[in-house]
């Protein structure tokens, strides 16, 4: 996949036209494994966008790589329950010894119930 390509996706999902910003969101979520790196670097830049920065967090669950699992354990602690959630969800997603560590490991802090 091209980075022409991610860089549209990105400037439609920050469209004021939300069927642009749909037609983004579905592009990458379909391509999420591809741009993994790009879109965890996305979503920890992005501060001012609260609904953005959920959709790049669910995106970066949706590629369901190894790779993601920093961010989405990091999240787990936030007070964001939007953002505790996907990050939970992405680490279902995963699948693996390591994603269930985390998801123990923040259920015996009390950071999920």
């Amino acid at each position: 996949m091209s980075n022409e390509r991610f860089a549209w996706a990105l400037r439609a999902m920050r469209s004021p036209d939300a069927r642009l910003r749909g037609d983004g969101f579905d592009f990458l979520r379909e391509h999420a494994d591809t741009y993994v790196d790009e879109l965890i670097a996305e979503f920890e830049k992005e501060h001012e966008d609260h609904a953005l920065r959920c959709w790049f967090l669910e995106l970066v669950s949706e590629a369901r790589s190894p790779r993601a699992l920093p961010v989405l354990a990091g999240q787990l602690e936030s007070d964001d329950e939007s953002l505790r959630l996907w990050a939970v969800r992405g680490l279902e997603m995963l699948d693996s010894r390591e994603a269930d560590r985390e998801l123990s490991r923040a259920r015996s802090n009390g950071w999920l119930t």
